[in-house]
């Protein structure tokens, strides 16, 4: 949640505790204070609404983990569930210590508005994945591997030196 609206949430509760005990010692203008303290209730829910409703540019999982339609982000397993029809996922196996995925990964991060709506690159740690990487044969870092729904395997490639590149491949 973003941290300025968790810190505009806990003002405006607040206030409107402050809004109470001063309406509580002044009974004349109790009218008045109710119907303000009732809107700043009423506003702050919808501020907490709009913060929770599901982004039209995001998919939700069943376990509500969120993948941005176009996007580039860290792998998680839950992820790949999101592959469908309408929307492909890449695995992007990278090691920080390789020259050409750090030239990608610039690549895409500099170009992340071209990326399609209908694609997520799920960044992939090559070091730490050693199951991920027998699942689908990678046997070196700067793989790009795109899967269905069900986490298997559609096609595997390496080498894609830009973002343009790598979207070209996928079927």
């Amino acid at each position: 949640m973003n941290k300025s609206l968790v810190i505009g949430i806990a003002m405006i509760v607040v206030l409107v505790a402050g809004v109470g005990i001063y309406s509580s010692n002044n009974s004349s203008k109790n009218d008045a204070v109710i119907m303000e303290k009732e809107k700043m209730e009423q506003k702050a829910i919808e501020e907490k609404d709009a913060m929770t409703k599901k982004d039209e540019t995001s998919i939700m999982d069943k376990g509500d983990t969120l993948i941005k339609v176009g996007s580039y982000e860290v792998y998680t397993p839950e992820k790949v569930a999101l592959a469908s029809t309408t929307h492909d996922v890449v695995l992007f196996f990278r090691a920080s210590w390789c020259p050409s995925c750090r030239a990608v990964d610039a690549d895409i991060k500099a170009n992340l508005s071209k990326i399609p709506r209908s694609l997520s690159v799920l960044d992939v740690n090559y070091d730490n994945s050693t199951a991920l990487k027998q699942k689908y044969g990678v046997t070196y870092q700067h793989t790009f591997v795109q899967v269905d729904t069900e986490g298997n395997l559609i096609k595997k490639w390496s080498g894609s030196p830009t973002l343009s590149a790598l979207v070209a491949e996928v079927k």
